[in-house]
């Protein structure tokens, strides 16, 4: 793995449930990429070989926010990138923490 990407999006809109589904839009986006993904309390996390993929894909997420009816939308991105190795992996991170999950 070459690259990994943390993303939080926050929809600038007036309800929690506004923000729930906004959301879930964008985690649905994520999801269709067919790349490795984890959602988490605060930020989905995304993995992938093409570090020029995973950056469309941030982009993409603040559109998705905006198609899906906010006005505006913030993000707070965390990029791993090695382009001669390999970057942890989501399981490398935080599997341990979720076996009893499975």
């Amino acid at each position: 793995m070459k690259s990994s990407v943390a993303i939080q999006v926050l929809p600038a809109v007036d309800s929690d449930q506004e923000v729930c589904r906004i959301v879930d839009e964008v985690i649905a986006y994520i999801a269709s990429t067919g790349l490795n993904y984890y959602v988490g309390p605060c930020e989905t996390a995304i993995e992938g070989e093409d570090y020029d993929q995973l950056m469309e894909i941030v982009k993409n997420c603040q559109k998705i926010a905006i198609k899906a009816g906010c006005k505006s939308v913030s993000a707070y991105v965390k990029i791993n990138y090695r382009p001669e190795g390999e970057v942890l992996t989501i399981d490398q991170k935080i599997g341990k923490y979720h076996k009893d999950a499975e």
